[in-house]
């Protein structure tokens, strides 16, 4: 039977579980079992600029650090799963990947 993989990332943390604790409600109304959300390593990028706009004065800096965080579910291909996983209201922060696999 196949599965389908749903990826999640997002910066903020809180709207990201929340998400999967809809998809994992969803599972647990129609009795499938699901594997996750397994989370993934955060992604942290990071920014260091001069606070001095002109470069003279002392040397201090600005740090800025943005991460993300992702997240993996697994369930079997079910078409009424799927069906209410789509009609989920998705915030515009969090970005969902849904695929099939074999």
């Amino acid at each position: 039977m196949p599965t389908v993989r749903v990826k999640l990332n997002s910066t903020d943390i809180n709207t990201l579980n929340e998400i999967c604790e809809l998809i994992k409600g969803i599972a647990k109304k129609t009795g499938i079992i699901i594997r996750g959300p397994v989370p993934l390593p955060t992604k942290k990028l990071k920014i260091t600029t001069r606070k001095s706009p002109c470069g003279d004065g002392t040397a201090t800096f600005d740090r800025f650090e943005m991460r993300i965080h992702k997240r993996l579910i697994d369930l079997p291909a079910n078409e009424r799963v799927l069906h209410n996983i789509m009609r989920l209201k998705i915030p515009k922060n969090v970005n969902i990947k849904i695929e099939i696999k074999d």
